[in-house]
């Protein structure tokens, strides 16, 4: 039964995602004031990429502004930020006192405020984007008349074959969060890559409310929005709106970023959403016990490799376009060693990310 429901529920996401147009562009004059925020914290490395790419965007530099938050960085991340301030990047310094326990919803907020923009454009300080990235997400915001835009995440440029297992699996999370949304009950989506518009932002109270739990200033404040305008939220399928950023270099680091974005199911808000994910992990957990039951009895390991074979050409068939869109068909490859992978993965993440704290930029949160 299980396995049934998991493979009709993965070919429901195909059709979501199925479901999406492809974008393009068209020719009516810009005339949306964008206001875009980067909530950094220690990105010396990688924040000047970052903001020579959003510098080189050919939306009109008279209607967009870029706004960086320097969340206590130790580094030099605020110098660089400041060493573009002749080209109009503007930096905020968080200066808070008191301990809290979500820092980057703080960060958005404080921009927000001061922000010009109707609407918002949140990135990461770690992000690449090309050069029609910003015109390709307000040309489709405002040709939909929308409240909220999730546009398409990617890793890119692996160094290893675990960074390559990461961007299938990754491509597959955002190939969910994109259907979702086809299927007009908005689930997830990437912070990296989002928009909304400030007064949605304020009349919905911004993040309270869900502004004690560290992560979620993306998806958590996607189902407010959801909640009050379930027409107004879509994707932006087009490949000129992708940001890429790159895959974790380690288990460790991979663990704790999936552990951070497990910890936020535990404050969804629509049921049905729970139950999927609760009914998820236990096939999973019904899969490995099958295996190790199979050990003694040879029926246990047939259903095992049954729900298996099945769970494979589901996500083969959900992941194919996916990947074709991403330009990554060849990683399709990985799928088998990944579907195996997967099992033992959800049932860790699901006990993990929902208990305990987790670190996240050098600091234990919850």
């Amino acid at each position: 039964m299980l396995t049934l429901i998991y493979v009709t529920v993965v070919l429901f996401f195909r059709r979501g995602w199925l479901r999406i147009l492809h974008f393009k562009n068209g020719d009516s004059k810009p005339v949306t004031k964008v206001s875009i925020l980067i909530a950094a914290r220690n990105e010396e490395s990688k924040i000047a990429h970052t903001i020579q790419d959003i510098l080189e965007q050919t939306y009109p530099s008279e209607l967009w502004e870029l706004i960086v938050v320097d969340d206590h960085s130790t580094d030099k991340t605020p110098d660089i930020v400041q060493s573009f301030a002749d080209r109009g990047v503007k930096l905020l310094k968080l200066n808070e006192k008191e301990k809290l326990n979500s820092y980057k919803k703080k960060a958005i907020s404080e921009a927000i405020q001061m922000a010009e923009g109707e609407l918002i454009v949140t990135t990461d300080a770690d992000c690449r984007m090309n050069k029609d990235w910003l015109t390709t997400i307000v040309s489709y915001y405002n040709e939909n008349n929308l409240k909220l835009v999730s546009s398409p995440v990617i890793y890119n440029e692996e160094k290893s074959f675990f960074e390559r297992l990461q961007t299938l699996e990754f491509l597959y999370l955002i190939g969910l969060g994109a259907s979702s949304i086809g299927n007009r009950i908005p689930s997830t989506c990437n912070g990296a890559n989002l928009a909304y518009r400030k007064d949605v932002f304020n009349e919905l109270g911004g993040f309270r409310g869900i502004d004690d739990l560290a992560s979620g200033d993306d998806e958590l404040f996607l189902h407010k929005v959801a909640s009050r305008y379930p027409d107004g939220i879509g994707f932006c399928k087009s490949a000129e709106a992708v940001v890429y950023t790159d895959a974790k270099a380690n288990l460790k680091e991979f663990i704790r970023q999936r552990k951070r974005w497990a910890s936020k199911s535990t404050r969804y808000k629509n049921k049905n959403i729970v139950l999927l994910g609760i009914s998820i992990w236990a096939f999973n957990l019904i899969i490995l016990v099958n295996l190790l039951l199979g050990i003694y009895n040879s029926l246990y390991l047939l259903s095992a490799l049954l729900s298996l074979l099945l769970k494979l050409i589901a996500e083969w068939m959900f992941l194919s376009p996916v990947t074709a869109f991403a330009k990554r068909r060849e990683l399709l490859w990985y799928l088998p060693l990944l579907t195996v992978i997967h099992i033992v993965y959800i049932i860790y993440i699901g006990i993990a990310g929902n208990s305990g704290k987790y670190v996240w930029k050098g600091r234990l949160v919850r």
